[in-house]
């Protein structure tokens, strides 16, 4: 018998003419912060909302705790919570309200709701915010009330789409850091987000869905040590330089990734010690005012771009 919380097995799902999700497969140990990946339109957002049965698979399966999401989606719900990119509001009901309903939704009564409902607040700092109309709270607070709504029965297994979408920087900041809280309790989570480089510091294993398919399963450094990738250069000039783009659109194996005045970034497609050599000596001597020169080590958006672009090449 497996011992993964969650196991996903050749799970497609059909719309029309459009395989939205076409045989994945996964497993999710209990734990685990599981990093979800993909372009828009890559199956995401309907894979999770079969995680948590608000859609039914064409074919496979999904086992949580070894209940299936289709014949058995009562315990399923217990022991998942779902937060979604977006949610409802209500006029006239303020955030105590909200949470309160859910909690008697969720078969709190007399004393255990509201202690419940308090516990809540406090962890996702909403108590400031009780009275508040739901209806008037900016797009972070928002967030944390949709997670708090999520906590209410103390789930096991957390899925969250798109959780920090549309968040300031600090709103960011305060999203994340409630998220590694849950992961340092113990909770099991399950996140999709299109900022990979917070999913990196806060997921300790990655799943990059493209075209409805699993591409790539593991740590972000797995991702990023996978053979084939271009490697990248830092350039800084003294100077601008007009001629810098057209003299780029001449060179074989190279090409700009960014520009921002003097500040360059260099895409290229072999990096030895020996080509970078090369590299810099040319730019000297076709007069380009080099100040600053530097291999980088490959981001994760870089290895992901990649990834989708070249899925033949080796792990």
């Amino acid at each position: 018998m497996s011992d993964a919380l969650v196991e996903v097995r050749d799970l497609t799902r059909i719309f029309g003419n459009v395989r939205a999700v076409d045989g994945v497969s996964f497993d999710i140990q209990p734990g685990q912060a599981i990093g979800f990946i993909g372009e828009n339109g890559a199956g995401k957002t309907t894979t999770m909302r079969m995680m948590v049965t608000l859609d039914l698979p064409d074919a496979g399966s999904i086992r949580v705790r070894g209940h299936d999401v289709v014949s058995e989606p009562l315990p399923v719900r217990r022991l998942v919570g779902w937060m979604p990119d977006h949610y409802g509001t209500y006029d006239f009901m303020n955030v105590w309200e909200y949470l309160d309903f859910f909690a008697r939704a969720q078969g709190f009564e007399g004393r255990d709701r509201d202690m419940r409902v308090d516990e809540v607040m406090e962890f996702t700092g909403l108590h400031e915010l009780k009275d508040r109309p739901m209806n008037k709270l900016s797009k972070g607070q928002a967030q944390r009330l949709c997670l708090g709504r999520t906590l209410i029965p103390d789930p096991e297994l957390l899925i969250l789409d798109e959780p920090a979408a549309g968040l300031d920087p600090r709103a960011r900041i305060e999203f994340k850091n409630l998220v590694r809280l849950l992961a340092r309790e113990g909770k099991t989570l399950f996140i999709s987000s299109h900022i990979l480089t917070e999913l990196e510091e806060m997921c300790d294993a990655m799943l990059f869905i493209s075209g409805g398919r699993i591409v790539h399963q593991g740590s972000s450094e797995s991702l990023k040590q996978r053979e084939g990738h271009p490697a990248y250069v830092r350039l800084k000039l003294s100077r601008e330089d007009s001629r810098v783009q057209e003299w780029l659109a001449y060179q074989q194996g190279l090409e700009l990734a960014e520009m921002d005045g003097v500040n360059l970034r260099l895409k290229l497609s072999d990096a030895g010690p020996e080509e970078l050599e090369q590299l810099l000596k040319k730019l000297v001597q076709d007069g380009f005012p080099v100040c600053g020169f530097q291999r980088e080590d490959i981001r994760l958006e870089d290895a992901f771009v990649d990834l989708i672009d070249n899925p033949g090449a080796s792990s």
